[in-house]
């Protein structure tokens, strides 16, 4: 099947040399390398080229080969904690309430796939009961950002008429607010539970995780008459490995071994943007850089 290997780097002020396209056009035996923008071109590729040949060539430069075939896709489905943002939203409420080295604990062996999701949500939970619920303003307020070119991924891709979900193994209150900063036409999340202004320990049952995910994706997909194909995914972590997998194009996001092995992309250095350039898409049709 005819592809292009994609070239990427991260922050816009280092930019893709000529010379670091050249060693990729090299290793995909392509012809006329595109620049798409400052950071990222794209080569039409002869051969599949060896990534783990170039990672070690290329310092600080994403390579990544598609196929040409149903590039653009037309739903986006995007993991929230470590993704669209930088933090884990559980572990920041739990230094707020003095147990981050606990909670952390336990969702590092989540996302690495080495514990039950679900399970180890609930355990996590319990260790937040008695916080006051106004703490997860403090949260967002002082510690949740967007990655860089997160608004400008699912800007771009709204304009262009693709459906864009936010769906988190994390909690509403921050997919919510997260969603509406980068434009997401909807977010799903988990439900935390409190009573009388003080979390309660619990989470609203069923609890979103690997399964809902990829149930997500399914759902989109059939609301539009589309196959999975037709569908971009992005996440961190285990629980998002079903919706990688199921995905036409599944994006490891400065991923856990563990998806980062079965992701058809993997970005390490640029930003959310990156997935833009993996469809095809220039500088010039992007909103919102």
């Amino acid at each position: 099947m005819a592809g292009v290997a994609v070239v990427l780097t991260a922050p816009r002020a280092r930019g893709l040399t000529d010379a670091e396209i050249a060693v990729a056009a090299r290793a995909a035996d392509g012809d006329g390398p595109r620049r798409l923008g400052p950071a990222a071109a794209e080569i039409a590729a002869g051969t599949a080229p060896d990534l783990a040949a170039l990672a070690a060539a290329l310092p600080g430069v994403d390579v990544n080969a598609v196929p040409l075939t149903g590039r653009r896709k037309r739903i986006l489905i995007a993991d929230m904690d470590s993704t669209l943002i930088p933090v884990e939203c559980i572990d920041e409420i739990a230094d707020v309430a003095g147990v981050k080295p606990q909670v952390a604990a336990i969702t590092e062996r989540a996302m690495a796939g080495e514990i039950d999701f679900e399970g180890s949500l609930r355990a996590r939970v319990r260790l937040l009961a008695g916080l006051p619920e106004a703490a997860l303003a403090r949260v967002h307020a002082e510690r949740v950002s967007l990655n860089p070119g997160a608004s400008a991924l699912v800007r771009t891709m709204r304009a262009a008429g693709a459906r864009t979900l936010l769906v988190s193994g994390g909690f509403t209150y921050f997919a919510e607010r997260v969603a509406e900063a980068a434009g997401f036409s909807e977010a799903r999340a988990n439900v935390l539970l409190a009573r009388d202004g003080l979390l309660t320990g619990e989470v609203a049952e069923p609890i979103l995780g690997r399964e809902a995910k990829l149930d997500a994706l399914r759902e989109a997909a059939a609301a539009l008459g589309v196959g999975a194909e037709a569908v971009l995914a992005v996440g961190d972590g285990a629980n998002d490995l079903a919706m990688i997998e199921a995905a036409g194009l599944g994006v490891g996001f400065r991923p856990k071994p563990a998806l980062a092995a079965r992701s058809d992309a993997v970005i390490c250095h640029a930003g959310l943007d990156a997935l833009l350039a993996l469809q095809g898409y220039s500088e010039d049709e992007i909103v919102g850089l």
